[in-house]
């Protein structure tokens, strides 16, 4: 996986420690004919305990499945995992839905794990939605290390969502994926996305929201070693 290649050896030994919680924990279960061989879950716990490097953490306490599917898959109609509804069946390469399962596309995972489109990666944004969930209902606003975050947090991603909001009606290009703009938790979860996969660029273009993330997953992916490519 291409972030945990950066990582500095002692984190590295952490992130194991931490896959091996989550795959003693966790159940994973093959849709669409997929078969869960090793490759399936390693990849998936990996990618899904970065998020949880060096935090105060009960390892996803609320999840109880993994659901994977070989390719993207098609949900019929009804209320989705962000509480919209529609009539139409909907194409996904993921869900979160509140706490208990995860649901993810196998081929949109090994994208995400050799960083084939930076910026975009399923299990990063699936859980980034359970961190959010953990703190009851998903409204982008996880559980943070201190009480004092709350309102600099509300502030900044608040001013940013709105901005990102007025953007795409207004169809202006942007660096943050117009997905978010659908609503805070999606927020939260794509520029979580952002924060590990393409660093440098949130914190060049959004300072402030780098800094809060990076308080928040108490990780600093910007000043990590590039790999030679």
């Amino acid at each position: 996986m291409a972030y945990v290649a950066r990582l500095p050896l002692a984190d590295q030994e952490e992130l194991r420690g931490a896959i091996q919680i989550f795959l003693a924990e966790k159940q994973f279960e093959g849709c669409g004919g997929l078969e869960v061989t090793d490759e399936v879950r390693v990849t998936i716990a990996a990618q899904a305990c970065v998020l949880l490097l060096h935090r105060d953490t009960d390892y996803y306490g609320q999840l109880v499945s993994v659901l994977v599917y070989p390719s993207t898959y098609v949900v019929p109609g009804g209320r989705n995992a962000a509480g919209l509804v529609s009539d139409e069946p909907e194409a996904r390469l993921g869900e979160s839905w509140k706490r208990d399962i995860v649901v993810l596309a196998w081929d949109s995972v090994l994208s995400g794990a050799h960083d084939l489109h930076p910026g975009h990666n399923v299990v990063f944004h699936e859980f980034a939605h359970q961190l959010d969930q953990e703190s009851g209902d998903a409204d982008g606003v996880p559980s943070l290390p201190r009480r004092s975050m709350y309102a600099v947090w509300a502030r900044v991603l608040g001013q940013e969502f709105e901005q990102l909001v007025r953007d795409k009606a207004h169809h202006h290009r942007t660096d943050i994926d117009q997905y978010g703009a659908t609503n805070p938790a999606e927020f939260f979860a794509v520029v979580t996305e952002s924060f590990f996969d393409t660093p440098h660029r949130l914190r060049a273009k959004h300072p402030l929201l780098y800094a809060e993330l990076r308080a928040f997953y108490q990780q600093d992916p910007a000043s990590l070693p590039r790999v030679p490519t």
